[in-house]
């Protein structure tokens, strides 16, 4: 297996795929890899990427965006235009 210029970036031959191929796969998944080429002849044939994260929970999706500042449970010092009679 040959390392190329990016980092994490590899490719192998088709046979020793063949061979190490969930050991390779897992590696790809775990992010070990960002990816790996798998060459027929020493030439590029496949590439190997992980899959992409399934989509997010909708509860939960907007946490960390926004922060809290003061008490949020005080009352406020301002009268309001729909509270007038």
């Amino acid at each position: 297996m040959k390392k190329t210029a990016t980092k994490n970036v590899s490719s192998i031959g088709a046979t020793e795929f063949k061979a190490r191929c969930l050991q390779l796969m897992q590696e790809v998944h775990d992010r070990k890899r960002n990816s790996l080429t798998i060459t027929k002849r020493g030439k590029p044939y496949v590439k190997v990427v992980p899959a992409p994260a399934g989509p997010r929970a909708l509860y939960g999706c907007l946490e960390g965006l926004a922060e809290a500042k003061g008490d949020l449970t005080q009352p406020v010092d301002v009268k309001w235009e729909a509270a007038r009679d």
